[in-house]
């Protein structure tokens, strides 16, 4: 009987040690633009920034990232690459796969130099998204 007491007891620490190494990420966004190629497979210009009030949520448990746009956009996260950090800037980066199938890297960048500001980018082959987003 103390056998499976102690066996329901460590399951349940199990569990609850699995939980509090999953993380779920808030932000929100203020604005956004996006770079694209154009028909020479050569960079354009910078769009203007739209101001947004999206909430994009990072969730290492599902290994996913959702923004909660008009369309929402799914990324699921195939590879969390390795941390990297300069002078100026600390980058989080995902190996991802939007809701399309459509392989895009995401990087969340904090740029040292500029009150921490985080940025979100989403880089295509042919296309650059960038959310200005700060933590909830």
């Amino acid at each position: 009987m103390t056998k499976i007491k102690l066996y329901i007891i460590l399951l349940f620490l199990g569990l609850g040690l699995q939980q509090v190494y999953s993380q779920n990420y808030k932000f929100k966004t203020s604005s956004f633009s996006v770079l694209e190629k154009n028909e020479r497979g050569k960079w354009g210009k910078w769009s203007d920034l739209n101001l947004v009030n999206i909430l994009v949520s990072l969730d290492t448990n599902k290994s996913r990232f959702v923004i909660y746009s008009e369309v929402i956009q799914l990324f699921e996260i195939i590879v969390y690459q390795p941390i990297a950090e300069n002078d100026t800037d600390i980058v989080y980066s995902f190996t991802c796969k939007d809701n399309n199938g459509e392989d895009c890297t995401l990087s969340i960048i904090t740029r040292k130099n500029q009150d921490n500001r985080k940025q979100l980018y989403i880089n295509y082959d042919n296309r650059i998204i960038v959310y200005n987003i700060f933590n909830m």
